[in-house]
């Protein structure tokens, strides 16, 4: 039997992909029983320990209140850009993520993550938010410590950008439905998940 899978292709410091949260939600709870879900970090930005540019800082900024203005009801905390010292790195909290996964926390990784950033002003391009993240989850946080910096997370976090690329997708948050062997772009409508559900019952046929 083929398996229907729906990739969620997202990183937990995109600012539409919080956003697109209660959609997303919203649209699993819709999904019909034999489509599995497969979450994919695609990384938005590499590491880096240099501080933001202005301009940077200030274009995000306007992303966040086009975001506010577009998706009603989505929280940013804009204390965020005179409490910390913001840095174009989002890859440490993919990798916090790939950690978590290892204690089936996974989902509740990406929550704290957004939720620390978007409405506590943290910063989760620094390890020390997201060991604090794992902490108030009550992980293991000596062996969240060790999974974040292992080899082998970041081999499996490279592994999945590099399915991201196989499968042509560039921008977060992304969906992708792969049915009888091929692969079909779903557009994201980030306040209605019907048109979403929609596209996809579409191409299965129910």
């Amino acid at each position: 039997m083929n398996t229907t899978t729906l990739y969620y292709v997202h990183d937990p410091m995109c600012s539409w992909c919080w956003g697109f949260k209660a959609c997303w939600l919203k649209l699993q709870q819709q999904l019909p029983n034999h489509i599995k879900i497969q979450y994919l970090l695609g990384g938005l930005a590499a590491d880096t320990h240099q501080p933001m540019a202005a301009a940077m800082q200030n274009n995000i900024q306007k992303t966040w209140q086009q975001i506010q203005k577009d998706i009603p009801g989505t929280e940013f905390n804009f204390d965020f850009w005179h409490k910390t010292t913001p840095r174009r790195s989002t890859y440490p909290a993919c990798r916090a993520v790939i950690a978590a996964r290892q204690q089936d926390a996974e989902f509740a990784m990406i929550d704290s993550i957004q939720h620390a950033y978007y409405c506590e002003a943290k910063n989760p391009s620094n390890n020390d938010t997201l060991i604090n993240c794992a902490a108030q989850l009550k992980l293991d946080v000596k062996r969240f410590t060790q999974d974040l910096f292992s080899d082998n997370t970041n081999k499996v976090f490279e592994q999945e950008r590099d399915l991201c690329q196989q499968l042509y997708v560039y921008s977060y948050p992304s969906l992708l439905l792969q049915h009888q062997h091929k692969e079909y772009p779903i557009q994201i409508y980030y306040t209605q998940p019907e048109l979403i559900l929609k596209q996809i019952l579409n191409i299965i046929g129910s």
